[in-house]
């Protein structure tokens, strides 16, 4: 059974008159399963508001993130925090809406330079698990107060309330895109090229290593700023072997957001959050059948047979979420990473003042029996 409501008050309504759990989805790309009838918010869509000269999007949450960039497209601007894709690497179908982006925080490599989803955002309208309809935030940064359930909400996937409209700040697009790339690097020697260009003064906006092995930085900007920065960027990491610079690797690069090199696999699909100057030691402990690094070695995405506890081969800090495996798997892991004792208290209390009747997605976030 599937609901999908056309308004905020008739989602409103049909919460508070709710008494079983339901399955909150945007496009349904994510492939995330729960109990109860699947709550789809495509039918609430639109741009309400967009003013390029105050750099302010307002979009009701089942909009179409295609849509959305196609608008900011056509103004020379951008959502600069790059919302991943996922439907390649988790073997999805629907449409990526801008509600799903904010509810899972889905942020791209570009996360290292200019911030997270939850930095963009600027204000939210929900309705929680009793029917409340909830405004928090605005339409500029300043014009919160009280407790910022904007950034509560993003990243709760929906455990807290069903977004209905968001609003976001948006940034202009730049002039010329430009990678450095180097080959053959072993894993830690990766992860130290792109620690160095990350610490340099050289605004590096990307920095990843491809499941072939390439390492990739990113510089964006005017095209003059772009040559001379590269220039000296690959002076500086000539050390490390050598350095070409690439003109046509945006592909490269939303095929490392989207995690493409997953796609079709057979194990699971594991997305790591690590310090990156562990990350050489993680990968060597994991022995992963695939992976690739992104965020300077912060973020690792990686395939390991199925079935495998990659989390109890961790022996560093930090967060391993599952995303793609069996039902079974999921039963037995858990899909997110188990929290601090403390953490998941304050997560239940939350989850009990925002959803009384434990009906939005229940279980989702919490760790497996």
């Amino acid at each position: 059974m599937k609901m999908r409501p056309s308004s905020e008050a008739e989602l409103a309504e049909m919460m508070a008159a709710a008494n079983a759990p339901w399955h909150i989805t945007g496009g349904g790309t994510r492939g995330i399963g729960g109990d109860g009838a699947a709550l789809e918010t495509g039918g609430l869509r639109g741009i309400g508001l967009y003013e390029p000269g105050a750099l302010t999007l307002v979009a009701q949450a089942g909009t179409p993130v295609a849509e959305i960039e196609a608008a900011l497209a056509a103004q020379n601007q951008r959502l600069a925090f790059e919302p991943t894709d996922l439907r390649d690497a988790l073997g999805t179908s629907g449409v990526s809406t801008i509600g799903g982006v904010v509810a899972t925080g889905a942020s791209g490599p570009r996360r290292i330079a200019v911030g997270a989803a939850r930095d963009f955002m600027l204000g939210v309208r929900f309705v929680d698990g009793a029917g409340t309809i909830v405004k928090n935030g605005g339409r500029v940064m300043k014009n919160v107060t009280g407790y910022d359930l904007v950034k509560l909400m993003t990243g709760a996937h929906g455990t807290l309330g069903v977004l209905t409209e968001v609003s976001l700040k948006v940034l202009p697009d730049v002039e010329m895109q430009a990678s450095l790339r180097l080959s053959g690097l072993a894993p830690d020697q990766s992860v130290a090229a792109m620690s160095a260009a990350l610490g340099s003064p050289f605004e590096v906006t990307g920095a990843g290593r491809t499941a072939a092995g390439d390492t990739l930085l990113r510089l964006e900007g005017f095209e003059a700023s772009v040559r001379y920065r590269a220039g000296a960027l690959s002076k500086k990491l000539a050390g490390f072997g050598d350095v070409t610079l690439d003109d046509t690797a945006g592909q490269d690069w939303t095929d490392l957001r989207d995690a493409r090199a997953f796609a079709g696999g057979s194990g699971d699909l594991w997305r790591l959050s690590v310090t990156p100057s562990d990350a050489p030691a993680v990968i060597a402990a994991v022995d992963p059948e695939t992976y690739t690094l992104d965020w300077g070695g912060g973020l690792i995405w990686a395939e390991v047979p199925a079935g495998t506890d990659l989390r109890a081969r961790l022996s560093v800090p930090g967060h391993a979420t599952l995303m793609r495996a069996s039902v079974e798997t999921y039963g037995r892991l858990g899909r997110f990473h188990p929290e601090l004792d403390v953490l998941a208290r304050i997560s239940r209390e939350l989850r009990a003042r925002f959803d009384p009747k434990g009906i939005l997605n229940p279980g989702l976030m919490e760790a497996a029996p």
